[in-house]
C-alpha cells in the first residue's frame, strides 16, 4: 500500500512502468537528453551509484507517491554507503500495486526475467513460495548484514515463512487503527491520564465511544468508509474476528473452516457500530476520510498509510491500535517485505548483493515510519527517534498483535477474495441483509475460491 491508495483502493486502470538507474541518467545526460532530466516521474527513480563498478542490483516495487519518494530517499542513503557500508547503484522499477503488479511479478519469475529483488505483500506470499516462484533467503548472510529473526516480531516473522524455510523479509507492518480527535475524545472521556485513548474491552464500551463522540462533536461519532471498497469491510471484520480467538482457516480443496458463530457476533457488532444515525453506515473511503478531516467525525477507522493525509488536516490528531472489544488483542495488518524473485541460476555475488541490500534498507527504516508505517525491524523501534514520532509511536504495539489475511494462494492484499467478502459485509452494513446471511454468503464464497485450482501448484 502506498501512501494513497488508489481511490477506494481499485488498483488504477493501467500500469506504468518507470525505470532509470544513475548510470543511464548519467550517460543519457551527457548525451544531451535534456528531456529526460525534466521528466519528474522518471528522474524520481534514480538512485546514486555505488563506488564499485558492478552492474545494477535490480529492485521490483509497487511505492509510489509519499512512499515512493521515502524509498528514492532510503536507497540514496545506502547507494552512497549509509553508515560506513559499501554503497550499492540500483535500478529500480516501480509499477501500479494490485493483481497488475503480482502477475508480472510471477510472469518475470517464471520466465527467467526476474529481478534481483522485489517489493511483496506478505499476505501474498502463500501464492508464490509453495510454487517455486521465490527463493528463500539465507539467514545467515543475512546475520552477516546484522539482521536475524530476532529482529521481528513472532506475529510477523511467523508469516515469512513457507514449510519452515524463510521466502520474505519484512520491511514493515501497516494496520487498520483509529485516529482520533484528541479535543473530541477528551470531551467524551475516552482518554486515559497519559493523554492516549483509554482501552475499550467490550462491544458495549465501542458502542458507547461512538455515543460519546457523536455528542462531543455535534456531528458523527466513528467514520468508516467501505461503499465499493474492495477491502475496507474486510479489514475491519477481520480484525474483530481474530479478536474472538476464532480461526478462519481455508484448507486446500475446502471446506472453509469459519466459527460462524463468531462471525455472526462481529458482524452483529459491524451493524449495531455503523447504524446509520450515530455513526454512518453510507459512507464510501473518500467520503469518510474527508469528513473525518473536516472535522465532521471525532474517530475514524482506516489504515495507517492515511496518517501523512491526516496530519494536513491540522486537526488534533491522534491514533491507537484497534481497541480490543473480544477476548483477545489482535490488530488487522499486513506488511510490506522483500522477496528474491526466483532465477534459475542465480549469482553468488549477486545474491549476497541483494542480501546485503535488504539488510541495508532495513536499517533505513526510521525514514520509512514517517509515513505511518511501523517498521518490522524492531532495533529502530528503540531508538530515541522513533518513540518521538507523534502519532506513530502511539500504535507501535499494533505489530505485537498483528493478524494477516489467511494463507493461501488467492488471498492477500488488492485480491479477489478480500473484494468478494466485502459484498456480503457491506449489504449488512447498508441494511439489506442480516448478520447471518451476510456470513452464509462469505461461507459460500470462500467455499467456491477453495474448489478453483492453484495455477501455480
Amino acid at each position: 500500500m502506498s501512501s494513497r491508495l488508489p481511490a477506494q483502493g481499485v488498483p488504477a486502470a493501467s500500469d506504468p512502468v518507470r525505470r532509470l538507474s544513475r548510470r543511464r541518467l548519467l550517460r543519457h545526460t551527457m548525451a544531451g537528453a535534456g528531456a529526460l532530466l525534466a521528466a519528474g516521474p522518471l528522474s524520481g527513480c534514480a538512485s546514486p551509484a555505488s563506488a564499485s563498478g558492478a552492474s545494477a542490483l535490480s529492485v521490483w516495487d509497487l511505492f509510489q507517491g509519499g512512499d515512493g519518494m521515502l524509498m528514492d530517499e532510503m536507497i540514496e542513503a545506502v547507494s552512497k554507503g549509509a553508515a560506513g557500508a559499501e554503497g550499492f547503484e540500483v535500478d529500480r522499477t516501480i509499477l501500479d500495486w494490485g493483481p497488475s503488479y503480482y502477475t508480472k511479478l510471477a510472469m518475470s519469475a517464471a520466465g527467467g526475467r526476474a529481478s534481483d529483488v522485489a517489493a511483496m505483500h506478505l499476505s501474498r506470499l502463500a501464492g508464490y513460495a509453495p510454487g517455486g516462484l521465490v527463493d528463500a533467503f539465507d539467514l545467515d548472510l543475512l546475520a552477516e548484514f546484522g539482521v536475524t529473526r530476532k529482529d521481528f516480531t513472532p506475529a510477523v516473522w511467523s508469516r515469512t515463512q513457507h514449510e519452515g524455510t524463510v521466502y520474505a523479509i519484512p520491511l514493515d507492518v501497516h494496520p487498520f487503527i483509529v485516529f482520533y480527535d484528541k479535543e473530541a475524545a477528551d470531551t467524551a472521556g475516552l482518554l486515559d491520564s497519559s493523554g492516549e485513548l483509554a482501552p475499550m474491552g467490550s462491544p458495549e464500551a465501542l458502542l458507547d465511544a461512538g455515543k460519546a463522540l457523536a455528542e462531543a462533536t455535534g456531528e458523527s461519532g466513528i467514520l468508516f468508509g467501505h461503499v465499493t471498497d474492495t477491502a475496507q469491510n474486510w479489514r475491519l471484520f477481520a480484525g474483530l474476528y481474530a479478536q474472538t480467538g476464532a480461526e478462519f482457516t481455508l484448507p486446500d480443496g475446502g471446506p472453509p473452516q469459519i466459527d460462524t458463530d463468531a462471525a455472526v457476533r462481529v458482524v452483529t457488532l459491524m451493524k449495531q457500530l455503523f447504524d446509520g444515525r450515530t455513526n454512518p453506515n453510507n459512507l464510501d473511503y473518500n467520503g469518510a476520510l474527508a469528513a473525518f478531516t473536516g472535522g465532521r467525525g471525532g474517530m475514524a477507522m482506516l489504515g495507517e498509510w492515511e496518517l501523512p493525509t491526516l496530519k494536513q488536516s491540522g486537526i488534533p490528531l491522534g491514533a491507537a491500535p484497534f481497541p480490543q472489544v473480544f477476548d483477545k488483542p489482535a490488530v488487522y495488518t499486513d506488511s510490506h517485505s522483500f522477496v528474491l524473485p526466483h532465477q534459475e541460476d542465480p549469482d553468488p555475488a549477486r545474491r549476497r548483493e541483494a542480501h546485503r541490500y535488504v539488510a541495508e534498507i532495513l536499517k533505513q527504516s526510521l525514514t520509512w515510519a514517517s509515513a505511518g508505517h511501523i517498521p518490522a525491524y524492531q532495533p529502530v523501534l528503540a531508538e530515541p527517534e522513533y518513540a518521538a514520532l507523534d502519532p506513530q509511536s502511539s500504535y507501535a504495539d499494533a505489530a505485537k498483535v498483528a493478524v494477516l489475511d489467511p494463507p493461501n494462494w488467492f488471498v492477500g492484499a488488492g485480491s479477489n477474495f478480500q473484494n468478494r467478502m466485502c459484498q456480503p459485509l457491506q449489504s449488512a452494513l447498508l441494511g439489506n441483509t442480516s448478520a447471518e446471511k451476510a456470513v452464509r454468503q462469505m461461507v459460500r464464497e470462500a467455499d467456491a475460491l477453495l474448489r478453483q485450482p492453484n495455477p501455480v501448484a
